[in-house]
Protein backbone atom coordinates (compact mmCIF):
# COMPACT_ATOMS: atom_id res chain seq x y z
CA UNK A 1 0.00 0.00 0.00
CA UNK A 2 3.35 2.37 0.36
CA UNK A 3 3.62 1.85 -3.07
CA UNK A 4 0.18 2.89 -3.95
CA UNK A 5 0.39 6.11 -1.72
CA UNK A 6 3.85 7.13 -3.00
CA UNK A 7 2.31 7.15 -6.78
CA UNK A 8 -0.76 8.62 -5.78
CA UNK A 9 1.34 11.59 -3.72
CA UNK A 10 3.43 11.93 -7.51
CA UNK A 11 0.74 12.00 -9.39
CA UNK A 12 -0.92 15.22 -7.26
CA UNK A 13 2.58 16.41 -7.62
CA UNK A 14 2.69 16.70 -11.24
CA UNK A 15 -0.47 16.76 -12.36
CA UNK A 16 0.24 16.95 -16.13
CA UNK A 17 3.52 14.81 -16.15
CA UNK A 18 2.77 12.07 -14.61
CA UNK A 19 -0.15 11.12 -16.15
CA UNK A 20 1.48 11.48 -19.98
CA UNK A 21 4.50 9.62 -18.91
CA UNK A 22 2.16 6.66 -18.04
CA UNK A 23 0.24 6.59 -20.99
CA UNK A 24 3.56 6.87 -22.81
CA UNK A 25 4.57 4.04 -20.79
CA UNK A 26 1.54 1.90 -21.37
CA UNK A 27 2.00 2.84 -25.31
CA UNK A 28 5.36 1.09 -25.81
CA UNK A 29 4.30 -1.79 -23.89
CA UNK A 30 1.46 -2.18 -26.24
CA UNK A 31 3.70 -1.98 -29.33
CA UNK A 32 6.11 -4.68 -27.57
CA UNK A 33 2.99 -7.05 -26.90
CA UNK A 34 1.55 -6.72 -30.47
CA UNK A 35 5.09 -7.28 -32.09
CA UNK A 36 5.30 -10.74 -29.70
CA UNK A 37 1.66 -11.68 -31.02
CA UNK A 38 1.97 -10.41 -34.75
CA UNK A 39 1.47 -14.13 -36.06
CA UNK A 40 -1.24 -14.83 -33.80
CA UNK A 41 -3.76 -15.84 -35.24
CA UNK A 42 -6.74 -14.41 -33.62
CA UNK A 43 -5.18 -10.97 -32.09
CA UNK A 44 -4.17 -8.03 -34.09
CA UNK A 45 -2.71 -4.99 -33.08
CA UNK A 46 -6.57 -3.31 -32.91
CA UNK A 47 -7.69 -5.92 -30.24
CA UNK A 48 -4.20 -6.18 -28.83
CA UNK A 49 -4.66 -2.01 -27.82
CA UNK A 50 -7.87 -2.56 -26.38
CA UNK A 51 -7.54 -5.75 -24.24
CA UNK A 52 -3.89 -3.55 -22.69
CA UNK A 53 -6.23 -0.22 -22.68
CA UNK A 54 -9.06 -2.45 -20.38
CA UNK A 55 -6.34 -4.37 -18.14
CA UNK A 56 -4.65 -0.59 -17.57
CA UNK A 57 -8.10 1.36 -16.92
CA UNK A 58 -8.98 -1.61 -14.54
CA UNK A 59 -5.84 -0.95 -12.60
CA UNK A 60 -6.02 2.57 -12.76
CA UNK A 61 -9.82 2.32 -11.67
CA UNK A 62 -8.23 0.38 -8.55
CA UNK A 63 -6.10 3.07 -7.67
CA UNK A 64 -8.43 5.63 -7.32
CA UNK A 65 -10.90 3.60 -5.58
CA UNK A 66 -13.26 3.59 -8.14
CA UNK A 67 -13.26 7.00 -9.05
CA UNK A 68 -12.02 7.20 -12.46
CA UNK A 69 -10.24 4.57 -15.37
CA UNK A 70 -8.66 7.38 -17.31
CA UNK A 71 -5.30 8.53 -17.02
CA UNK A 72 -5.65 11.39 -19.90
CA UNK A 73 -9.27 12.89 -21.23
CA UNK A 74 -10.48 12.38 -24.36
CA UNK A 75 -11.62 15.50 -26.41
CA UNK A 76 -12.77 15.10 -30.30
CA UNK A 77 -10.22 18.41 -30.33
CA UNK A 78 -7.45 16.23 -29.21
CA UNK A 79 -8.65 13.60 -32.19
CA UNK A 80 -9.48 15.61 -35.09
CA UNK A 81 -6.70 18.10 -34.58
CA UNK A 82 -3.72 15.88 -33.33
CA UNK A 83 -4.37 11.99 -34.44
CA UNK A 84 -6.53 12.25 -37.29
CA UNK A 85 -4.51 13.81 -39.96
CA UNK A 86 -1.10 11.92 -39.85
CA UNK A 87 -3.32 8.65 -40.32
CA UNK A 88 -5.22 9.96 -43.09
CA UNK A 89 -1.97 11.76 -44.65
CA UNK A 90 -0.47 8.82 -44.64
CA UNK A 91 -3.29 6.62 -45.98
CA UNK A 92 -3.26 8.88 -48.98
CA UNK A 93 0.58 8.52 -49.54
CA UNK A 94 1.17 5.19 -49.04
CA UNK A 95 -2.18 4.03 -51.64
CA UNK A 96 -1.08 2.21 -54.47
CA UNK A 97 -2.73 4.71 -56.80
CA UNK A 98 -2.98 2.51 -59.85
CA UNK A 99 -5.42 0.12 -58.02
CA UNK A 100 -7.35 2.92 -56.49
CA UNK A 101 -7.87 5.06 -59.49
CA UNK A 102 -8.78 1.75 -61.82
CA UNK A 103 -11.46 1.22 -58.83
CA UNK A 104 -12.13 4.44 -58.09
CA UNK A 105 -15.67 4.29 -59.35
CA UNK A 106 -16.23 0.93 -56.92
CA UNK A 107 -14.74 2.62 -54.06
CA UNK A 108 -16.97 5.95 -54.82
CA UNK A 109 -20.08 3.76 -54.81
CA UNK A 110 -18.91 1.86 -51.70
CA UNK A 111 -17.44 4.64 -49.94
CA UNK A 112 -20.21 7.65 -51.03
CA UNK A 113 -23.65 5.65 -51.59
CA UNK A 114 -22.85 2.85 -49.24
CA UNK A 115 -22.68 5.41 -46.65
CA UNK A 116 -26.30 6.88 -47.22
CA UNK A 117 -27.81 3.82 -48.00
CA UNK A 118 -26.25 2.30 -44.24
CA UNK A 119 -26.78 5.84 -42.84
CA UNK A 120 -30.81 5.77 -43.97
CA UNK A 121 -31.32 2.45 -42.39
CA UNK A 122 -29.42 2.60 -39.33
CA UNK A 123 -31.59 6.39 -38.57
CA UNK A 124 -34.47 4.98 -39.75
CA UNK A 125 -33.65 1.75 -37.93
CA UNK A 126 -33.33 3.65 -34.38
CA UNK A 127 -35.98 5.99 -34.46
CA UNK A 128 -38.50 3.02 -35.02
CA UNK A 129 -37.18 1.10 -32.46
CA UNK A 130 -35.39 3.03 -29.53
CA UNK A 131 -38.82 4.30 -28.54
CA UNK A 132 -40.52 0.43 -28.60
CA UNK A 133 -37.18 -0.64 -25.94
CA UNK A 134 -37.76 1.83 -23.85
CA UNK A 135 -34.97 4.26 -24.65
CA UNK A 136 -36.55 7.26 -25.23
CA UNK A 137 -35.29 11.15 -25.31
CA UNK A 138 -33.54 11.27 -28.67
CA UNK A 139 -34.23 14.24 -31.22
CA UNK A 140 -34.12 14.09 -34.53
CA UNK A 141 -30.61 15.80 -34.79
CA UNK A 142 -29.53 12.85 -33.19
CA UNK A 143 -31.25 10.09 -34.76
CA UNK A 144 -29.86 11.26 -37.51
CA UNK A 145 -26.12 11.53 -36.49
CA UNK A 146 -26.10 8.20 -35.20
CA UNK A 147 -26.89 6.70 -38.65
CA UNK A 148 -23.63 8.63 -39.74
CA UNK A 149 -21.92 7.80 -36.67
CA UNK A 150 -22.09 3.86 -36.79
CA UNK A 151 -22.17 4.29 -40.47
CA UNK A 152 -18.34 4.92 -40.24
CA UNK A 153 -15.93 1.40 -40.41
CA UNK A 154 -12.62 0.38 -39.20
CA UNK A 155 -11.20 -1.63 -41.60
CA UNK A 156 -7.58 -2.19 -39.97
CA UNK A 157 -8.04 -5.51 -39.00
CA UNK A 158 -8.78 -6.73 -41.99
CA UNK A 159 -6.80 -5.09 -43.86
CA UNK A 160 -3.73 -6.67 -41.45
CA UNK A 161 -4.67 -9.86 -42.79
CA UNK A 162 -5.17 -9.46 -46.78
CA UNK A 163 -1.73 -9.04 -48.73
CA UNK A 164 -1.60 -6.71 -51.38
CA UNK A 165 0.32 -9.21 -53.81
CA UNK A 166 -1.74 -11.59 -53.32
CA UNK A 167 -5.30 -10.03 -54.15
CA UNK A 168 -4.71 -6.40 -54.86
CA UNK A 169 -8.25 -5.58 -56.23
CA UNK A 170 -9.98 -6.54 -52.62
CA UNK A 171 -6.86 -5.21 -50.94
CA UNK A 172 -7.35 -1.95 -52.99
CA UNK A 173 -11.23 -2.24 -52.39
CA UNK A 174 -11.47 -2.34 -48.53
CA UNK A 175 -8.59 0.20 -47.96
CA UNK A 176 -10.16 2.70 -50.11
CA UNK A 177 -13.38 2.50 -48.99
CA UNK A 178 -12.04 2.66 -45.78
CA UNK A 179 -10.71 6.18 -46.21
CA UNK A 180 -13.40 6.93 -48.28
CA UNK A 181 -16.19 6.11 -45.88
CA UNK A 182 -14.41 8.01 -42.80
CA UNK A 183 -14.51 10.84 -44.94
CA UNK A 184 -17.94 10.87 -46.03
CA UNK A 185 -19.36 9.92 -42.45
CA UNK A 186 -17.79 13.20 -41.06
CA UNK A 187 -18.99 15.47 -44.02
CA UNK A 188 -22.51 14.27 -43.97
CA UNK A 189 -22.11 14.57 -39.88
CA UNK A 190 -20.97 18.30 -40.35
CA UNK A 191 -23.81 18.71 -43.15
CA UNK A 192 -26.16 17.15 -41.04
CA UNK A 193 -25.91 19.57 -37.97
CA UNK A 194 -26.10 22.65 -40.34
CA UNK A 195 -29.94 21.32 -41.92
CA UNK A 196 -33.33 22.29 -39.86
CA UNK A 197 -34.35 19.27 -38.13
CA UNK A 198 -37.48 20.72 -37.39
CA UNK A 199 -39.02 20.31 -40.62
CA UNK A 200 -37.83 17.17 -42.55
CA UNK A 201 -39.34 16.95 -46.19
CA UNK A 202 -38.20 16.62 -49.38
CA UNK A 203 -36.63 20.12 -49.10
CA UNK A 204 -34.88 19.18 -46.34
CA UNK A 205 -33.23 15.98 -48.09
CA UNK A 206 -32.42 18.20 -50.75
CA UNK A 207 -30.59 20.80 -48.95
CA UNK A 208 -28.46 17.97 -46.94
CA UNK A 209 -27.40 16.09 -50.29
CA UNK A 210 -26.40 19.75 -51.84
CA UNK A 211 -24.36 20.63 -48.63
CA UNK A 212 -22.69 17.21 -48.89
CA UNK A 213 -21.55 17.42 -52.28
CA UNK A 214 -20.64 21.00 -51.90
CA UNK A 215 -18.68 20.23 -48.90
CA UNK A 216 -16.98 17.21 -51.02
CA UNK A 217 -16.20 18.59 -54.02
CA UNK A 218 -14.53 21.86 -52.13
CA UNK A 219 -12.54 19.50 -49.66
CA UNK A 220 -11.48 17.38 -52.46
CA UNK A 221 -10.21 20.76 -54.67
CA UNK A 222 -8.22 22.09 -51.62
CA UNK A 223 -6.50 18.66 -50.96
CA UNK A 224 -5.53 19.13 -54.48
CA UNK A 225 -4.56 22.38 -54.62
CA UNK A 226 -2.08 22.28 -51.57
CA UNK A 227 -0.88 18.72 -53.17
CA UNK A 228 0.12 20.55 -56.97
CA UNK A 229 1.13 23.46 -55.06
CA UNK A 230 3.81 21.52 -53.20
CA UNK A 231 4.95 19.33 -56.17
CA UNK A 232 5.35 23.06 -57.89
CA UNK A 233 6.97 24.54 -55.18
CA UNK A 234 9.65 21.19 -54.63
CA UNK A 235 10.13 20.72 -58.16
CA UNK A 236 11.18 24.44 -58.81
CA UNK A 237 13.15 25.62 -55.94
CA UNK A 238 14.88 22.49 -54.88
CA UNK A 239 14.79 21.84 -51.36
CA UNK A 240 17.31 18.97 -51.51
CA UNK A 241 20.24 20.73 -52.91
CA UNK A 242 20.86 22.01 -49.39
CA UNK A 243 19.24 19.92 -47.13
CA UNK A 244 16.84 17.08 -46.73
CA UNK A 245 15.41 17.61 -43.66
CA UNK A 246 13.65 21.26 -45.55
CA UNK A 247 12.46 18.97 -48.28
CA UNK A 248 10.86 16.72 -45.63
CA UNK A 249 9.44 19.86 -43.19
CA UNK A 250 7.97 21.34 -46.32
CA UNK A 251 5.74 18.34 -46.92
CA UNK A 252 4.68 17.64 -43.35
CA UNK A 253 3.62 21.20 -42.56
CA UNK A 254 2.27 21.41 -45.99
CA UNK A 255 -0.30 18.69 -45.51
CA UNK A 256 -0.74 19.63 -42.32
CA UNK A 257 -1.42 23.71 -43.08
CA UNK A 258 -4.55 21.51 -45.74
CA UNK A 259 -6.08 19.80 -43.07
CA UNK A 260 -6.35 23.00 -40.65
CA UNK A 261 -7.14 25.37 -43.69
CA UNK A 262 -10.16 22.96 -44.39
CA UNK A 263 -11.23 22.46 -40.92
CA UNK A 264 -11.02 26.56 -40.73
CA UNK A 265 -13.31 26.81 -43.62
CA UNK A 266 -15.70 24.41 -42.24
CA UNK A 267 -14.78 21.56 -44.60
CA UNK A 268 -13.59 18.19 -44.60
CA UNK A 269 -9.90 18.02 -43.15
CA UNK A 270 -9.81 14.02 -44.08
CA UNK A 271 -10.84 14.63 -47.37
CA UNK A 272 -8.29 17.50 -48.27
CA UNK A 273 -5.46 16.00 -46.38
CA UNK A 274 -6.16 12.40 -48.30
CA UNK A 275 -5.97 13.73 -51.65
CA UNK A 276 -3.25 16.59 -50.84
CA UNK A 277 -1.52 12.53 -49.63
CA UNK A 278 -2.55 11.00 -52.57
CA UNK A 279 -1.16 14.05 -55.30
CA UNK A 280 1.69 14.66 -53.26
CA UNK A 281 3.10 11.04 -53.75
CA UNK A 282 2.18 11.11 -57.47
CA UNK A 283 3.93 14.47 -58.14
CA UNK A 284 6.00 16.07 -55.33
CA UNK A 285 7.61 12.32 -54.83
CA UNK A 286 9.57 12.85 -57.83
CA UNK A 287 10.86 16.19 -56.77
CA UNK A 288 12.73 15.18 -53.65
CA UNK A 289 15.85 13.16 -52.94
CA UNK A 290 16.00 9.53 -51.78
CA UNK A 291 16.53 10.26 -48.49
CA UNK A 292 13.80 12.42 -48.19
CA UNK A 293 11.44 9.54 -49.71
CA UNK A 294 12.29 6.87 -47.44
CA UNK A 295 12.31 9.54 -44.20
CA UNK A 296 9.31 11.17 -45.40
CA UNK A 297 7.56 7.56 -45.97
CA UNK A 298 8.51 5.99 -42.47
CA UNK A 299 7.84 9.14 -40.26
CA UNK A 300 4.36 9.18 -41.78
CA UNK A 301 3.77 5.35 -41.17
CA UNK A 302 5.34 5.76 -37.86
CA UNK A 303 2.82 8.82 -36.83
CA UNK A 304 -0.06 6.87 -38.15
CA UNK A 305 -0.04 3.50 -36.07
CA UNK A 306 1.24 5.82 -32.75
CA UNK A 307 -2.00 7.52 -33.52
CA UNK A 308 -4.24 4.80 -33.81
CA UNK A 309 -2.64 2.12 -31.34
CA UNK A 310 -3.09 5.44 -29.17
CA UNK A 311 -6.76 5.53 -30.07
CA UNK A 312 -7.68 2.16 -29.39
CA UNK A 313 -5.70 2.50 -25.88
CA UNK A 314 -8.15 4.71 -24.94
CA UNK A 315 -11.05 3.28 -25.90
CA UNK A 316 -9.77 0.20 -23.95
CA UNK A 317 -9.55 2.38 -20.79
CA UNK A 318 -12.73 4.00 -21.58
CA UNK A 319 -14.72 1.84 -21.32
CA UNK A 320 -14.68 1.30 -17.53
CA UNK A 321 -15.74 5.32 -16.96
CA UNK A 322 -17.77 4.88 -14.10
CA UNK A 323 -18.95 8.09 -14.58
CA UNK A 324 -20.89 7.83 -17.73
CA UNK A 325 -22.12 4.06 -16.48
CA UNK A 326 -23.57 5.89 -13.36
CA UNK A 327 -24.83 8.71 -15.51
CA UNK A 328 -26.82 6.10 -17.44
CA UNK A 329 -30.43 5.77 -16.80
CA UNK A 330 -31.54 3.02 -18.61
CA UNK A 331 -31.83 -0.52 -17.13
CA UNK A 332 -29.49 -2.80 -18.12
CA UNK A 333 -31.38 -4.78 -20.85
CA UNK A 334 -32.93 -1.36 -21.97
CA UNK A 335 -29.21 -0.53 -22.28
CA UNK A 336 -28.18 -4.11 -24.07
CA UNK A 337 -31.19 -4.29 -26.23
CA UNK A 338 -30.42 -0.83 -27.94
CA UNK A 339 -26.79 -2.18 -28.28
CA UNK A 340 -28.10 -5.10 -29.88
CA UNK A 341 -30.36 -3.32 -32.18
CA UNK A 342 -27.34 -1.57 -33.00
CA UNK A 343 -25.84 -3.84 -34.36
CA UNK A 344 -28.35 -5.49 -35.91
CA UNK A 345 -28.89 -2.43 -37.90
CA UNK A 346 -25.21 -2.68 -39.09
CA UNK A 347 -25.40 -5.52 -39.99
CA UNK A 348 -28.57 -4.64 -42.39
CA UNK A 349 -26.89 -1.50 -43.15
CA UNK A 350 -23.74 -3.16 -44.86
CA UNK A 351 -25.46 -5.76 -46.38
CA UNK A 352 -27.87 -3.41 -48.06
CA UNK A 353 -25.36 -1.78 -50.22
CA UNK A 354 -22.62 -3.96 -50.43
CA UNK A 355 -24.25 -6.86 -52.69
CA UNK A 356 -26.41 -4.92 -54.90
CA UNK A 357 -23.15 -2.15 -55.80
CA UNK A 358 -20.46 -4.73 -56.27
CA UNK A 359 -23.30 -6.32 -59.24
CA UNK A 360 -23.58 -3.21 -60.38
CA UNK A 361 -19.86 -2.63 -60.23
CA UNK A 362 -19.33 -5.67 -62.20
CA UNK A 363 -21.73 -4.79 -64.63
CA UNK A 364 -19.48 -1.07 -64.79
CA UNK A 365 -16.08 -3.17 -64.82
CA UNK A 366 -16.84 -5.54 -67.65
CA UNK A 367 -14.89 -6.66 -69.69
CA UNK A 368 -14.57 -9.66 -72.62
CA UNK A 369 -11.96 -11.12 -71.04
CA UNK A 370 -13.38 -11.82 -67.68
CA UNK A 371 -17.07 -12.61 -66.36
CA UNK A 372 -16.92 -11.18 -62.89
CA UNK A 373 -14.46 -8.70 -60.89
CA UNK A 374 -15.84 -9.08 -57.68
CA UNK A 375 -17.02 -12.88 -56.73
CA UNK A 376 -19.21 -13.57 -53.52
CA UNK A 377 -16.41 -14.46 -51.34
CA UNK A 378 -14.58 -11.23 -51.98
CA UNK A 379 -18.20 -9.14 -51.26
CA UNK A 380 -18.94 -11.40 -48.31
CA UNK A 381 -15.00 -10.04 -47.23
CA UNK A 382 -15.61 -6.59 -48.39
CA UNK A 383 -18.93 -6.81 -46.27
CA UNK A 384 -17.10 -8.30 -43.19
CA UNK A 385 -14.45 -5.37 -43.58
CA UNK A 386 -16.80 -2.82 -42.51
CA UNK A 387 -18.80 -4.34 -39.71
CA UNK A 388 -16.30 -2.59 -37.18
CA UNK A 389 -16.25 0.44 -35.61
CA UNK A 390 -13.38 2.55 -34.34
CA UNK A 391 -11.87 6.18 -33.84
CA UNK A 392 -14.04 7.75 -36.10
CA UNK A 393 -17.05 6.25 -34.86
CA UNK A 394 -15.97 7.29 -30.72
CA UNK A 395 -14.98 11.24 -32.20
CA UNK A 396 -18.33 11.98 -34.13
CA UNK A 397 -20.18 9.98 -30.81
CA UNK A 398 -17.90 12.16 -28.48
CA UNK A 399 -18.83 15.31 -30.70
CA UNK A 400 -22.84 14.97 -30.32
CA UNK A 401 -23.29 13.87 -27.53
CA UNK A 402 -20.12 15.47 -25.19
CA UNK A 403 -18.85 18.96 -24.19
CA UNK A 404 -14.65 18.31 -24.45
CA UNK A 405 -15.46 14.66 -23.20
CA UNK A 406 -17.84 15.67 -20.25
CA UNK A 407 -21.64 15.02 -20.70
CA UNK A 408 -24.32 15.06 -17.56
CA UNK A 409 -27.26 14.13 -19.66
CA UNK A 410 -28.06 10.49 -19.47
CA UNK A 411 -29.51 10.32 -23.12
CA UNK A 412 -26.28 11.44 -24.16
CA UNK A 413 -24.31 9.31 -21.52
CA UNK A 414 -26.23 6.00 -22.67
CA UNK A 415 -25.29 7.02 -26.77
CA UNK A 416 -21.74 7.42 -25.12
CA UNK A 417 -21.67 4.45 -23.54
CA UNK A 418 -23.92 1.88 -26.51
CA UNK A 419 -21.03 3.75 -28.83
CA UNK A 420 -18.09 2.30 -26.68
CA UNK A 421 -19.62 -0.96 -26.11
CA UNK A 422 -20.31 -1.17 -30.30
CA UNK A 423 -16.70 -0.36 -30.68
CA UNK A 424 -15.11 -2.96 -28.20
CA UNK A 425 -17.51 -5.48 -29.62
CA UNK A 426 -17.59 -5.28 -33.29
CA UNK A 427 -13.20 -4.92 -32.87
CA UNK A 428 -13.04 -8.13 -30.38
CA UNK A 429 -15.40 -10.06 -31.79
CA UNK A 430 -15.74 -9.48 -35.58
CA UNK A 431 -11.57 -8.68 -34.83
CA UNK A 432 -11.14 -12.18 -33.54
CA UNK A 433 -12.95 -14.51 -36.66
CA UNK A 434 -10.95 -11.65 -39.21
CA UNK A 435 -8.67 -13.79 -39.98
CA UNK A 436 -9.85 -17.39 -39.40
CA UNK A 437 -13.00 -15.78 -42.14
CA UNK A 438 -10.42 -14.92 -44.74
CA UNK A 439 -8.24 -17.81 -44.15
CA UNK A 440 -11.06 -19.75 -45.12
CA UNK A 441 -12.42 -17.71 -48.18
CA UNK A 442 -9.03 -16.86 -49.65
CA UNK A 443 -6.34 -19.22 -48.95
CA UNK A 444 -3.01 -18.23 -47.99
CA UNK A 445 -0.86 -17.74 -51.31
CA UNK A 446 -3.13 -18.40 -54.22
CA UNK A 447 -3.28 -15.83 -56.45
CA UNK A 448 -6.49 -14.24 -56.81
CA UNK A 449 -7.68 -14.56 -60.78
CA UNK A 450 -9.74 -11.95 -60.58
CA UNK A 451 -6.60 -9.33 -59.71
CA UNK A 452 -4.07 -10.81 -61.94
CA UNK A 453 -6.72 -10.14 -64.81
CA UNK A 454 -5.82 -6.24 -64.26
CA UNK A 455 -2.75 -7.15 -65.46
CA UNK A 456 -4.03 -8.45 -68.64
CA UNK A 457 -4.56 -6.85 -71.82
CA UNK A 458 -7.41 -6.50 -74.39
CA UNK A 459 -7.42 -5.65 -77.95
CA UNK A 460 -9.28 -2.57 -76.94
CA UNK A 461 -6.10 -1.98 -74.58
CA UNK A 462 -3.35 -2.29 -77.33
CA UNK A 463 -5.09 0.90 -78.54
CA UNK A 464 -2.56 4.16 -78.86
CA UNK A 465 -5.83 6.42 -79.36
CA UNK A 466 -4.48 10.23 -79.28
CA UNK A 467 -6.22 12.84 -77.45
CA UNK A 468 -7.75 15.66 -80.18
CA UNK A 469 -5.47 17.72 -81.45
CA UNK A 470 -5.63 20.67 -83.15
CA UNK A 471 -2.98 19.80 -85.75
CA UNK A 472 -5.60 17.30 -87.21
CA UNK A 473 -8.28 17.63 -89.68
CA UNK A 474 -11.59 17.76 -88.50
CA UNK A 475 -12.68 14.66 -89.97
CA UNK A 476 -9.89 12.80 -88.05
CA UNK A 477 -11.17 14.26 -84.98
CA UNK A 478 -14.89 13.08 -85.27
CA UNK A 479 -13.39 10.02 -85.72
CA UNK A 480 -11.37 9.66 -82.67
CA UNK A 481 -14.19 11.13 -80.67
CA UNK A 482 -16.64 8.28 -81.68
CA UNK A 483 -13.78 5.42 -81.52
CA UNK A 484 -13.38 7.33 -77.78
CA UNK A 485 -17.17 7.86 -77.02
CA UNK A 486 -17.43 3.91 -78.10
CA UNK A 487 -15.03 2.60 -75.36
CA UNK A 488 -16.55 5.17 -72.84
CA UNK A 489 -19.98 3.24 -73.41
CA UNK A 490 -18.46 0.27 -73.76
CA UNK A 491 -16.21 0.45 -70.70
CA UNK A 492 -16.71 3.62 -68.71
CA UNK A 493 -14.14 2.92 -65.85
CA UNK A 494 -11.20 2.34 -68.07
CA UNK A 495 -11.63 4.37 -70.89
CA UNK A 496 -11.91 7.41 -68.11
CA UNK A 497 -8.57 5.88 -66.90
CA UNK A 498 -6.98 5.94 -70.00
CA UNK A 499 -7.34 9.27 -70.92
CA UNK A 500 -6.59 10.65 -67.63
CA UNK A 501 -3.02 8.56 -68.02
CA UNK A 502 -2.71 10.15 -71.36
CA UNK A 503 -3.62 13.61 -70.09
CA UNK A 504 -1.12 13.59 -67.12
CA UNK A 505 2.21 12.02 -69.23
CA UNK A 506 1.36 15.16 -71.74
CA UNK A 507 0.51 18.26 -69.39
CA UNK A 508 0.79 17.50 -65.38
CA UNK A 509 3.88 15.49 -65.47
CA UNK A 510 5.88 18.14 -67.40
CA UNK A 511 4.80 20.90 -65.07
CA UNK A 512 4.49 19.11 -61.37
CA UNK A 513 6.69 16.43 -61.78
CA UNK A 514 6.92 12.51 -61.99
CA UNK A 515 8.26 10.00 -64.73
CA UNK A 516 7.11 11.32 -68.47
CA UNK A 517 5.40 7.89 -69.22
CA UNK A 518 3.38 5.77 -66.46
CA UNK A 519 5.10 3.28 -64.40
CA UNK A 520 3.80 0.24 -63.47
CA UNK A 521 2.83 1.84 -60.44
CA UNK A 522 1.83 4.84 -61.86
Amino acid sequence: MEMFEFIRNLAQQHETVVPISVFVAILCLCLVIGHLLEENRWVNESITAILIGFIAGTVILFLNKGKSSHILRFSEELFFIYLLPPIIFNAGLQVKKKQFFQNFITIMLFGVIGVFISASIITAGSWWLFPKLGFVGLTARNYLAVGTIFSSTDTVCTLQVLHQDETPLLYSLVFGEGVVNDATSVVLFNAIQKIDVTRINGGTILQLIGDFFYLFSTSTALGVTFGLVTAYSLKTLYFGRHSTVRELAIMVLMAYLSYMLAELLDLSGILTVFFCGILMSHYAWYNVTESSRITTSHTFAMMSFIAETFIFLYVGMDALDMEKWKMTRLSFGTLMSSFGTIILLILLGRAAFVFPLSAFSNYMNRRPERSSSLTFKHQVVIWWAGLMRGAVSIALAFKQFTYSGVTWDPVNAAMITNTIIVVLFSTLVFGFLTKPLIYYLLPHRVIDKSDSSLESKSPKEEMTLPLLSFEASASTNILRAKDSLSMLIERPVYTVHFYWRKFDDKYMRPIFGGPLSSPPEC
